[in-house]
């Protein structure tokens, strides 16, 4: 294949990328700007690369995986991210997710337990011009203290219940989303809001779609 024959093969695989997003129910333009602009192919392992924009969840390092783009996309929108918001991450992986949330938003923090894997999209993201995404090896159970509070924060892997400290990291009226359940049972992606109220702190739940999405572990993984 030339590569004036490549060019347009990715063309047509990207119109057909976001047209299925489209199709799925994917309305909000700044989002779908986003999934257009970031190149999921620097996100992938080489081998996958031809299957880039196939709207399927690929394998990475560590035994994890990237989601699939509508995920990627359904996940983003339902965080409603504003330009001035800061965005915390659980569960780096590729770094595709922090890529797409960098393009909304005016600081994305992405904290990852694989070594491997942070080091990896730290360079991918630098490598592609990602300026404001930080990412940081760490255990992404208690997220990031010091950078507290956050807009914004999503998670990329399913846990039973939402860790306390990510509740307690939300800025008042802000939303967390995540894959809620157990790891060999049903989950879903789950809305969660935060408000204050006179007799405290209350965390309205919105439950969305079914997924199916690797566990949130605890710590930072002792290889990789």
């Amino acid at each position: 294949m030339t590569n004036e024959s490549a060019h347009q093969q990715h063309d047509v695989d990207k119109a057909g990328f976001l047209l299925t997003l489209r199709q799925r129910g994917i309305g909000d333009q700044a989002v779908l700007r986003a999934m257009e602009q970031v190149a999921r192919a620097t996100f992938v392992p080489g081998g996958a690369s031809a299957g880039a924009h196939a709207d399927q969840a690929l394998p990475i390092a560590c035994g994890q995986t990237i989601s699939q783009p509508y995920v990627v996309a359904y996940m983003t929108e339902r965080l409603a991210v504003k330009p001035h918001h800061r965005v915390l991450e659980i569960g780096t992986g590729s770094g595709y997710q922090a890529a797409v949330l960098a393009k909304l938003a005016r600081e994305v923090v992405s904290i990852e337990r694989y070594r491997t894997l942070a080091d990896q999209a730290r360079e991918r993201l630098a490598a592609g011009g990602y300026g404001n995404v930080e990412v940081i090896f760490g255990d992404g159970m208690g997220g990031c203290p010091d950078r507290a509070p956050f807009d914004r924060i999503i998670v990329t892997a399913a846990a039973e219940e939402a860790p306390p400290a990510l509740i307690e990291q939300l800025t008042d009226d802000g939303i967390m989303i995540m894959p809620r359940g157990p790891h060999n049972g049903p989950q879903h992606i789950v809305k969660l809001t935060k408000r204050q109220t006179p007799d405290g702190v209350v965390v309205d739940e919105e439950k969305l779609i079914a997924v199916r999405f690797v566990p949130l572990l605890a710590g930072q993984a002792r290889e990789l």
